[in-house]
């Protein structure tokens, strides 16, 4: 006999679980604790083995909806689909669904690529995804979106003058579709078709001077600087290595061995370590800032003007060439002493360009296939920087250069 809500209201519990039956395979236990759940009772339509499936609890699933569920289960079964097996598909799809929105599967990336990189350059990049990116595609399927979706959004930051920050979060967009792709989020990166989409930016270098008179004007500016040691030792040491100015203010004394005249450190940019040879001038500028800084518990060369457990802003540089009246905008920047090293030493002093780029943490495949050797080219670059320090204190004083532009050896 089917059963009626009245039954199933007044059925009461008792001491063993027990069942009451429906019709077409559904009944519904009740506890000895009084709780009610439907049931469907069905055939594996490939082996045959007899399977349940819960319809959930009653009263919060009327009869009436157990049947329609009942129902639909069966019509499963005539198409030979396990009801049960269905439901945990539907289920995985519901959950992927609600994982796979773009600010979800941005998270994701961000956890598996961007913790990787540099401090300030995931600052810098999702500070892009959270602006131009997240309230206009951040709710969305990633599957669901399309390019003019992502375009439109893209317009919205070019229409207001940030044509590069466009363009760069057009990039990051690609990358967080692809890492979707791999994922199974998505299919395809539809920043693929956006190519020309926007107005081409200009590519803006860092502000640098590459004429020999104006460097000099500039390393003699620096020695009327009237701020702290530790800013301005920074400020000379620079130009004597040309490192990231991000790599210099994060030098730590453990990685600084003024007795080998080396600073060894792991570059974030390339995932790679590296040896820089250290000039007998800035072994002394470091030797000079030892007594300041080496015995602080932050273990920075450089720390920072609030806390020494933390390195120097990485404003700093820049902000003291502000004070000396240089334009750093125009003029020049703490990155721009790469430029100007590079162009310099090849053009000037007439080392390989393969030498320079090492140094520059630029890879140079070598003779065994690797992409980058901290070691290779190690006597050449001790030789070249030990030139340039050399060169640049002739610039500094005005004593005549001899301009080398032989390949040096």
């Amino acid at each position: 006999m089917a059963l009626t809500d009245t039954a199933i209201r007044n059925a009461k519990p008792r001491a063993k679980l027990f069942k009451m039956y429906d019709a077409k395979g559904l009944y519904i236990e009740i506890t000895p604790k009084g709780s009610k759940r439907w049931r469907f009772r069905y055939r594996h339509p490939g082996t045959g083995k007899e399977k349940r499936l819960s319809f959930g609890l009653y009263p919060d699933v009327p009869l009436k909806t157990a049947r329609l569920r009942r129902d639909e289960a069966r019509v499963l079964l005539a198409d030979g689909i396990d009801p049960s097996a269905n439901r945990q598909m539907e289920k995985r799809k519901k959950k992927r669904s609600g994982e796979g929105t773009f600010q979800a599967v941005a998270e994701d990336w961000k956890a598996h690529h961007l913790d990787s990189k540099s401090p300030a350059h995931q600052k810098r990049t999702w500070s892009i995804i959270t602006r131009c990116l997240l309230p206009y595609l951040g709710k969305r399927p990633l599957s669901e979106i399309d390019a003019q979706e992502i375009l439109h959004a893209l317009l919205i930051t070019e229409r207001r003058g940030r044509l590069v920050t466009a363009h760069r979060a057009l990039q990051v967009t690609g990358q967080i579709f692809r890492h979707g792709v791999v994922c199974g989020w998505a299919t395809i990166d539809p920043t693929l078709s956006l190519k020309g989409a926007l107005p081409p930016s200009e590519t803006k270098h860092m502000a640098a001077t590459t004429d020999p008179p104006a460097v000099a004007a500039f390393l003699r500016i620096f020695d009327a600087f009237k701020g702290t040691a530790v800013v301005a030792t920074a400020m000379r040491l620079m130009p004597l290595i040309f490192m990231r100015p991000g790599e210099i203010r994060q030098m730590r004394w453990e990685d600084v061995d003024l007795e080998n005249a080396e600073w060894r450190y792991f570059v974030t940019k390339v995932k790679a370590h590296h040896l820089v040879p250290l000039s007998t001038q800035a072994v002394t500028l470091l030797q000079e800032i030892a007594p300041l800084t080496q015995h602080l518990p932050g273990g920075w060369v450089f720390p920072g003007a609030r806390s020494p457990l933390s390195p120097m802003s990485d404003g700093a540089i820049n902000a003291a060439y502000r004070r000396l009246g240089i334009d750093t905008k125009s003029e020049l920047t703490g990155h721009g002493w790469r430029a100007i090293g590079r162009t310099l030493l090849h053009e000037e002093l007439g080392f390989a360009p393969e030498v320079i780029e090492l140094h520059l943490t630029h890879r140079v495949p070598d003779a065994l296939g690797r992409a980058y050797n901290r070691t290779r080219f190690i006597e050449q670059r001790r030789k070249m920087m030990q030139v340039w320090a050399d060169y640049l204190e002739k610039l500094k004083s005005g004593a005549e250069v001899v301009q080398l532009r032989q390949k040096q050896s």
